[in-house]
């Protein structure tokens, strides 16, 4: 709860007035039963016209002030319940920016867009209500008892079921709240994995339908809906037991009330006008114990999504920095990986063992190897997606660890495997990688990323619209914006993990002569299942299994590693040179 509070604390004027305006209307809310038993016993007891028009315009005057401070306090706190969930989920969505990959697989992605949503939306109810009934509720409560105690002071017959039903609805609302709290933590847990399914479902539609497997996946889903349906089902039985328990024994309190308080009325120890004002009292109760029943629930909720929160926010930093008297040399080659080895966390083995090279501006580094040997893993190291578990990856002589993530990151433009376009214009899609990039440095990289032409035809131009993930652009095309996006920030290191594959070779050969022609000679990474894509690379990397089999040019390669070999033979094109 300390982030809640900590958030909540920009708003401590709304949080304190909400309360107190809501305290005041509660004030007049008691006041009203002993206006209405004076209409009777004075105004209509005494046939007297004008003491009942003034009582009631007394009533309508209280209503009306009671109104407005009721509607000033709901404003209040909405502002602060809104307000504080807004910069939460701020705080909450920069935290997890901070995340590095290994973080972000432990945690899980459903996991973590139901603590944006969903907990996010029930920590901002319960602020809301909290600030609203979290002291009205009460104070109405026992206020209307010590009110009905005061009213009937001449009555105990009549007042003997306040002292008894007060202990009993609270014993019944304990017992209900014991009951239902630990399954509200369940039920947040199916919504994770409800959550969790549909977006795995809605990311890999087009696969599910190739293979006609919509039947079976909606049997899954639905699986897991009625599952995390049982469990609501199952808290909502509980706590729908609230209400008509509380009813139940509110009336028969009231049954008791009426029974005895006629006898009062009777022996003319109590009016007929206090017996109505501690029948509305009983009301105010009932009414205020149900709210403030349900405010626990809600508020129990709320603790328990703001822990989710918490944990999410807690997460210690696994990438820190580390301090070094290392300066840039250089001298020194760009990039150099030495003896560097990687596993997953969780894994049981290495996903790259003992892997050095070394690569300097201007020059170029082809990786190839067959699937799951290591390619995209060893390409997400150099950004420090990932932090190796041994060895060292130095810029410049200067160890990854101790650069700052942000400045290590502004020197490397990365085309990553999978082509992820943002829904906006070709303009905006490409200024990710260069806020200020102009219209001409936008041309430019279009231009080497083998794309302009296809950008001159449309009609708008560089303002043409893109749809979420390039949807209303060909495969080829979103991998050629991909590619301008991180050339147009002239990095220092570039990474292209298997950014051409859709391309026809004519096209990837333009693209790899553009770069190797670019003017300010940037170091390359060329990722790729193409033997020709990477044979004019100064260095090829060949991996299996994690392991390096083979580091050289494609001629030496061609004639002493057997794997690179095979690549190049099973390949049309792939001969030696």
């Amino acid at each position: 709860m300390k982030y809640v509070f900590k958030y909540l604390k920009k708003y401590t004027a709304e949080s304190i007035i909400a309360p107190l305006f809501k305290l005041i209307e509660a004030l007049l809310e008691l006041t009203v039963p002993i206006v209405v038993a004076l209409i009777i016993d004075k105004g209509i007891g005494n046939s007297d016209k004008a003491y009942i028009i003034k009582m009631c315009l007394l009533l309508l005057l209280i209503g009306a002030v009671g109104l407005t401070f009721s509607l000033t306090a709901q404003y209040f706190s909405a502002k602060a319940a809104v307000g504080t969930a807004s910069d939460l989920r701020s705080g909450l969505f920069a935290k997890i920016q901070t995340f590095s990959y290994s973080k972000l697989d432990k945690i899980g992605t459903s996991t973590l867009i139901t603590r944006m949503s969903g907990d996010i939306n029930q920590v901002q109810t319960g602020i809301n209500l909290t600030l609203r009934l979290l002291l009205r509720s009460p104070f109405v409560a026992f206020g209307a008892m010590i009110m009905a105690f005061i009213v009937g002071a001449g009555a105990s017959y009549a007042t003997v079921s306040f002292a008894f039903v007060i202990p009993i609805l609270l014993v019944v609302i304990f017992i209900i709240l014991l009951a239902g709290i630990p399954i509200y933590g369940k039920v947040q847990r199916g919504l994770d994995r409800v959550t969790g399914s549909l977006r795995a479902n809605l990311d890999g539609s087009r696969v599910i339908r190739a293979f006609r497997l919509e039947e079976r996946e909606s049997e899954e889903f639905s699986d897991r809906v009625k599952l995390h349906k049982r469990m609501s089902l199952a808290a909502g039985r509980i706590s729908g037991l609230l209400n008509p328990l509380t009813y139940v024994i509110i009336n028969l309190a009231i049954i008791l009330l009426l029974r005895n308080g006629a006898a009062e009325v009777n022996s003319g120890n109590l009016t007929q006008g206090e017996l109505v004002a501690l029948y509305n009292y009983m009301t105010q109760i009932l009414v205020e114990l149900i709210k403030m029943a349900n405010l626990i629930i809600t508020v129990t909720k709320a603790i328990a999504c703001a822990g989710r929160i918490s944990s999410v926010m807690n997460e210690a930093e696994d990438m820190s920095l580390e301090v070094s008297t290392a300066v840039v040399s250089e001298k020194a080659p760009l990039i150099a990986f030495k003896n560097v080895s990687f596993a997953y966390p969780g894994s049981s083995g290495e996903a790259l063992t003992d892997i050095s090279f070394e690569l300097h501006s201007g020059e170029s580094l082809g990786i190839i190897g067959g699937t799951g040997s290591g390619k995209s893993t060893l390409i997400n190291l150099v950004p420090r997606f990932y932090d190796i578990t041994s060895g060292s990856i130095e810029i410049n002589g200067v160890n990854v660890r101790t650069i700052e993530p942000c400045e290590l990151r502004k020197k490397i433009g990365l085309a990553s495997q999978k082509a992820t376009l943002f829904a906006g214009s070709i303009r905006d899609n490409i200024k990710w990688g260069k806020n200020d990039a102009s219209d001409e440095e936008i041309i430019s990289a279009l231009a080497t990323a083998q794309i302009s032409n296809i950008i001159n035809e449309k009609t708008d131009g560089l303002d043409s619209n893109i749809e979420q993930n390039g949807r209303n652009l060909s495969g080829g095309q979103r991998q050629r914006l991909n590619v301008a996006r991180a050339l147009v920030r002239r990095p220092e290191i570039l990474i292209l993990d298997d950014s051409s594959s859709a391309l026809d070779r004519v096209t990837d050969a333009a693209l790899r002569r553009a770069i190797h022609e670019l003017d300010y000679s940037p170091a390359v990474f060329i990722v790729s299942q193409r033997a020709e894509s990477v044979a004019e690379c100064d260095k090829i990397l060949v991996l299996d299994s994690g392991h390096a089999v083979g580091l050289g040019t494609h001629e030496e390669l061609y004639s002493a590693c057997d794997i690179y070999r095979e690549i190049c033979d099973s390949q049309k094109g792939g001969e030696s040179r």
